[in-house]
């Protein structure tokens, strides 16, 4: 009985000496084994997912080669029926090929003898023209010298006045002696009754007419002074000076009617006499 009393007291004794903190660790290991399972099962389950993920992928991507390769061999072999279509048509128009090359030469020399042909009708041609071109020109210049020699010959038919100028009777004969280019002319048309005129530098004033015996009378404005010439004859000119000139202004009328009478006003070119005139111009 003692012994058993002593037994107990020693087993009592260990066991109440044995520390806390052993418990608590054994729970905490406890736990981080189940954190760790739980951790290692959802990274087996994540791998999973990407293998399978993967092997999908690769199974499409096989599928689409697959497919192209299916696309790519199709392709060939339509190609390869195509070649061998027109592989078969070129032996067939071989010899319509060899006939075609012979027409080409032959075409082609046509061509060129045509083409020399050619080439020497237009040289033929523009050999011709030129020379009517010359001919033209010839003509031209016997034309233009016909001119001079026309205008020469009515220069020599003209009347001279007492002063050497010649006298012209109308408006070309007028435009004549313009051309010649040694005074300046200025035609005039004056009426009865319509007081005086201006033409060139002086001023002119129709007196009286008389149609029957080509005759007028005209009264003359210049450098302030007026003097009148009475029953002067067509075509006769009236020469007179002013301030401004050493040569004889000339004054013509070349015809007349009951109211009128038309004529020209003529001074050297070096008479250095103003101009202006709203009469100077050519009718």
């Amino acid at each position: 009985m003692s012994e058993h009393l002593e037994s107990s007291e020693s087993i009592e004794t260990s066991t109440t000496g044995t520390p806390r903190w052993i418990g608590l660790a054994v729970a905490i290991l406890a736990a981080l084994s189940l954190i760790g399972l739980g951790v290692g099962w959802s990274a087996v389950n994540h791998a999973n997912n990407i293998e399978k993920s993967t092997q999908t992928s690769v199974k499409q991507t096989n599928d689409a080669l697959g497919q192209r390769l299916a696309k790519a061999e199709e392709q060939n072999q339509q190609l390869q029926s195509d070649l061998k279509v027109i592989t078969d048509k070129l032996n067939v128009t071989q010899a319509d090929l060899i006939a075609a090359r012979k027409q080409s030469k032959f075409a082609t020399a046509a061509y060129e003898k045509k083409l020399t042909g050619l080439r020497t009708t237009v040289s033929t041609e523009l050999a011709a023209k030129a020379s009517a071109d010359d001919v033209n020109k010839l003509n031209g210049d016997v034309s233009g010298v016909k001119t001079d020699l026309d205008a020469t010959k009515n220069n020599l038919q003209m009347a001279r006045s007492e002063m050497g100028t010649l006298i012209a009777r109308n408006h070309d004969e007028i435009d004549q002696l313009r051309r010649m280019g040694q005074r300046d002319y200025f035609e005039f048309s004056v009426a009865r009754k319509s007081g005086p005129q201006k033409v060139g530098s002086i001023q002119v004033e129709l007196k009286n007419t008389n149609p029957k015996k080509n005759q007028y009378t005209i009264n003359v404005l210049a450098d302030d002074k007026s003097f009148e010439k009475k029953n002067r004859s067509v075509n006769e000119p009236i020469f007179f000076y002013t301030g401004g000139s050493r040569s004889a202004l000339e004054l013509v009328i070349n015809k007349v009617t009951k109211t009128t009478a038309t004529g020209y006003l003529s001074l050297p070119k070096s008479s250095g006499i103003a101009t202006t005139s709203t009469s100077s111009s050519g009718r």
